[in-house]
């Protein structure tokens, strides 16, 4: 069954009557954000596991999958007056998609975003608490997932890539010249690598409107633990260069001349999130392939 919800051609939404309701009050496994219509980025992604031990036949028979006691993330979303909100996941894996919204009522799919990954558009959305759980199809099984929050409609659809690849672009390849782990105060600052930019890939397949052309896997992966300042990620060179990034929360961010000098490129994320961040540097011009040096601040950008 393709669907679990009642969805008309305006993809207005039907909710499901729950039998034995999960636990939305329990702490969120992956945390919760903040949103307000307009937000940006738009989708705004996070990476989970998606799964767990209960059926969520438990929420509605016509429910699939197996997910977790817990939400494994939650959205407060204070909404406008233009768009619609959808909720997907996107996962190399079969998953399914449970939300429980504002006014307590539950929601399910299974197959309607691409392929296998689940999606819901809420019309007209509620503001208030979205609980959302991303399951596994296969009693059992546990996968890499992205969920996605959208106004653009791009949750759980092919603009935004699948798993963990994006067009040619993987964040789960080892990355090219290694990886690091860094705490807040952390000396030398700058951390420095050196890289060699550029790739076969346009770094806007990952990201609509990053400029540069980027290899396959990460060319560095930085595994961070905030403290009390921003984190500043920016690379420097002789040649034309930019900077394309993955954070732990699996947003893209991508930069060309945002450095200090010519034509280096910086990005600065001012309230850092702790985890992965795997981290591009590309050349601006295709086939070209330039003496680079990657820089990890919290003071400044070369």
């Amino acid at each position: 069954m393709r669907t679990f919800l009642v969805a008309v051609a305006s993809v207005a939404l039907v909710a499901v009557p729950a039998a034995i309701s999960q636990d939305y009050s329990a702490s969120p496994t992956y945390g919760s954000v903040n949103l307000s219509s307009g937000f940006t980025p738009d989708p705004y992604n996070v990476r989970l596991t998606s799964g767990g031990a209960r059926s969520a036949r438990n929420v509605s028979s016509s429910c699939r999958g197996w997910i977790a006691n817990s939400p494994d993330y939650s959205v407060h979303y204070q909404a406008g007056s233009t768009f619609d909100l959808t909720i997907g996941a996107v996962s190399n894996s079969d998953t399914t998609l449970v939300v429980n919204d504002p006014y307590g009522n539950w929601y399910c799919d299974d197959d309607s975003g691409d392929g296998l990954n689940p999606s819901l558009t809420f019309n007209n959305p509620a503001s208030g608490r979205y609980d959302i759980w991303v399951g596994s199809y296969s009693e059992g099984e546990y996968a890499d997932a992205t969920l996605s929050i959208s106004e653009l409609g791009l949750a759980g659809g092919s603009s935004s890539g699948s798993g963990s690849s994006y067009g040619g672009i993987d964040w789960s390849l080892p990355a090219n010249f290694g990886s690091v782990s860094l705490s807040g105060g952390f000396t030398p600052d700058p951390y420095r690598v050196d890289v060699v930019s550029g790739g076969t890939h346009r770094a806007s397949e990952a990201r609509n409107g990053c400029a540069g052309w980027v290899s396959s896997a990460p060319d560095f992966e930085l595994h961070f633990t905030p403290g009390s300042l921003p984190l500043i990620l920016s690379a420097s060179s002789r040649s034309d260069t930019t900077i394309l990034v993955n954070d732990p929360n699996g947003n893209w961010h991508c930069n060309d001349d945002g450095g200090n000098s010519g034509l280096n490129p910086a990005l600065t994320f001012h309230n850092p999130a702790g985890g992965t961040y795997d981290i591009w540097i590309g050349s601006y011009s295709q086939g070209e392939n330039a003496q680079a040096s990657l820089s990890i601040s919290e003071l400044y950008s070369d």
